[in-house]
């Protein structure tokens, strides 16, 4: 961009495209400062370049999209450009309706920077926010805090610079108008009270998260929260972390902020809980999504929530203050919200499971971003914006007493009783983790008499030995079909969720959806809808496929061996037809994989020789043995024995010189010996040729003196010792 003349036209609109001019230093030393204006530097300036109307491909958001603000508080504003859409340059800023920006007391509120690496307080102009670097960006968030009550109306507007074009509206999706809350009511103007179902989608997977995603003890924390008036709030952005709070990011517990909850009294209308998740994602076909109700009334009409991602530091994701009635007197139909990873403050960690490290001082909860730390698994050195995590749907499912809303409702719940807060509360302690609940069996009675029908779980872990864990099954009364007028529900199913992205970018690919079981059949009985559909998408018909571009990767195939190492594969193709013989990219892979270790038998050395027998006459026995070289694994077969016996004779003995056996191998000497034979005495044992699995020890005695008649010999004995197995 150079510098224009001319003067410059007053209104705010051009002051904004200055604004985005401004931004590179060239622009900000060509002009030079109109002694006393406060921003009339940048009012007084004139771009030179392309203007262009911006479309909805650029957009200016305040988290949870609210049309009055409360004097005071804090809001979280986006600027982002729905792909493939982005910009280099952008400028925003606040004003009061009706004011050109002329003093100091135009601009409404104070922006707070979250990312230094990414936005800044332009030079000239220090109410409004610029980036820090021109570079290719899709996103950029900044805080907000609203002006105090008596500043009217306040305009956010915005440009968006792409090279020489500048992009800006005076009205639509780069300008967002909120109204002050003073004069209006300052709380709900609904009638009765609603209830609500929320529903926990986790999207935190390897595939789309995939740097040093931790494939070990990923899972998300128990859920809590509540619905609540304007003046409890459990956690808010930009404020910081209670004990309850930084205990739930930290260590996932919810028990201390639950507590906090409740002491809120009247404050409080339902406390919100759901069960933590282990591992952090499965397919809905395996687990349905966790599911909590709650209830709002006219003055507790707010819904806040956390739940902890882990392991990791301290980060978390849920909502704060989301404000479920509507200015025209109505209770919000549904809600859904993608969310992303949020930081409590208290911990300085990079990874996931990095080592403890306390932040001191504390620091305020802010959004994670893609350019924190380069050890962090959300880092992006382009800083895009961070995948969700997680999505949370809130639906109305039904409503209670007289309705006030001025436009009436698109949908017509049942009215049901709400109590104050469910009655039946689960108290199964957060440490004992179940899979979900089989379905309900056929009742015991065939006939009218009452019977009981039964459903069960399996308890999956135990993570504190000293809580114990409740009953792993269930029963209620029932009698045989036909007996009761009591209709059985049929299959409920949710609202089909937003279809997926088109799987390809260009040309024709697939897209598909998701919908979930919000009530089974009583009867036991299996939904059979289908939960997922799939349809053909088209970006762009007509456009240019290179040979080399390729469809993403299918997934691993099963391994090749149920136990041991084996081998899978993944495959991808081309996105076109055309001549690919200039295309060298690999359509195929292959990796080592295993799922478990195979079992391995009991390992044995060969047998020993037969020892000699244990007697010089008559009847005795011998020995042989083995050892225990590996003890079985992983369920291989046991060992069999390692000791083998047989009887043996060497000669008939003469009359009087048998010998009997003692007990356990050893021998004792009963025959007298040969006349004119002396004896020295038997040695002591000699030590076990194997310390276990079965070994041999002997004893001697040789001849002292001996006759010309007599026939003397030197004398041996054996006997079995350390019989016991060997252990690995």
């Amino acid at each position: 961009m150079g510098t224009g003349t001319g003067t410059g036209t007053g209104t705010l609109g051009s002051a904004l495209l200055v604004l985005a001019a401004l931004s590179s230093a060239a622009a900000r030393s060509a002009l030079p400062d109109p002694p006393g204006g406060f921003c009339s530097s940048v009012l007084r300036a004139q771009t030179h370049g392309t203007r262009r109307d911006g479309h909805n491909e650029f957009r200016v958001r305040v988290e949870g999209d609210p049309d009055e603000y409360q004097p005071g508080s804090t809001y979280r504003v986006s600027l982002y450009a729905s792909s493939p859409a982005y910009f280099r340059g952008f400028t925003l800023i606040a004003i009061k309706e009706g004011r050109e920006g002329l003093s100091d007391g135009d601009y409404a509120g104070k922006f707070q920077i979250i990312d230094e690496d990414d936005t800044q307080f332009m030079t000239n102009c220090p109410p409004a926010v610029t980036e820090s670097t021109p570079r290719r960006r899709t996103r950029i968030q900044v805080f907000w805090t609203a002006p105090p009550a008596g500043s009217g109306c306040v305009i956010l507007k915005a440009s968006i610079v792409q090279k020489k074009i500048i992009y800006f509206q005076d009205e639509g999706s780069l300008t967002k108008r909120i109204e002050s809350t003073e004069g209006a009511p300052q709380d709900c103007c609904a009638c009765g009270t609603a209830k609500y179902r929320l529903i926990f989608y986790g999207n935190w997977t390897e595939k789309l998260h995939p740097k040093d995603y931790p494939r070990r003890a990923n899972h998300w924390s128990a859920l809590i929260g509540a619905s609540h008036s304007r003046s409890y709030v459990p956690w808010e952005y930009g404020g910081f972390a209670s004990e309850g709070v930084r205990q739930l990011a930290e260590l996932g517990s919810p028990v201390k902020m639950e507590e906090e909850i409740r002491q809120k009294g009247d404050e409080v209308l339902t406390v919100i809980k759901t069960k933590a998740q282990w591992p952090a994602w499965q397919p809905l076909n395996v687990r349905s999504a966790p599911s909590a109700e709650f209830s709002v009334d006219q003055t507790r009409h707010l819904m806040s929530f956390l739940t902890m991602l882990g392991p990791s530091p301290d980060w978390n994701v849920g909502l704060s203050a989301e404000d479920l009635c509507t200015k025209e007197c109505g209770w919000v139909q549904q809600l859904i919200q993608d969310l992303i990873p949020w930081d409590a403050g208290t911990d300085s960690g990079f990874t996931y499971e990095s080592p403890n490290r306390p932040t001191i001082p504390q620091e305020r909860i802010r959004p994670l971003t893609s350019l924190d730390h380069p050890q962090s698994p959300f880092y992006n050195p382009e800083g895009d914006p961070i995948a969700p995590v997680a999505r949370v749907v809130v639906e109305r499912i039904a409503r209670k007493g007289e309705q006030c809303n001025t436009f009436p409702d698109m949908v017509d719940d049942i009215v049901a009783d709400i109590g104050l807060e469910e009655t039946h509360e689960d108290d199964t302690p957060e440490t004992c983790i179940y899979s979900n609940w089989s379905p309900w069996s056929a009742c015991s009675s065939s006939t009218c008499d009452k019977g009981q029908r039964m459903r069960q779980r399996m308890l999956k872990a135990q993570l504190d030995l000293n809580v114990p864990c409740p009953h792993t099954q269930d029963f209620r009364q029932c009698m045989a079909p036909g007996c009761s007028d009591e209709e059985y529900p049929t299959c409920m199913m949710s609202e089909w969720i937003a279809w997926s992205p088109c799987s390809l970018s260009c040309g024709m690919g697939m897209r598909s959806r998701e919908r979930y079981v919000k009530q089974f059949p009583e009867d036991g009985s299996i939904c059979t809808e289908p939960m997922e559909e799939t349809q053909k998408c088209v970006i762009n018909e007509n456009c240019y496929l290179a040979p080399c571009m390729l469809v993403p990767w299918s997934e691993w195939s099963l391994c090749t061996s149920s136990c041991g190492m084996g081998m899978r594969s993944r495959r991808r193709h081309h996105k076109s037809s055309v001549d690919l013989t200039e295309c060298a990219e690999k359509l195929e892979q292959m990796e080592k994989c295993m799922i478990t270790e195979c079992p391995l038998p009991c390992m044995m050395s060969e047998w020993s020789e037969w020892s000699e027998c244990n007697k010089s006459c008559g009847k005795g026995h011998t020995i042989r043995t083995r050892m225990i070289k590996l003890d079985p694994q992983f369920g291989g077969d046991p060992c069999p024995e390692t000791v083998q016996r047989k009887k043996c004779t060497v000669r008939k003995c003469k009359q009087g010189s048998k010998m009997k056996s003692e007990s356990r191998g050893e021998l004792k000497k009963t025959a007298k010996q040969s006349p004119g034979c002396k004896m020295h005495s038997w040695s002591i044992w000699t030590d076990c040729s194997e310390p276990c699995g079965g070994g041999i020890q002997e004893r001697f005695r040789s001849t002292k003196k001996s006759t010309q008649q007599s026939s003397c010999n030197d004398k041996k004995e054996l006997r079995v010792c350390n019989v016991h197995p060997c252990r690995s």
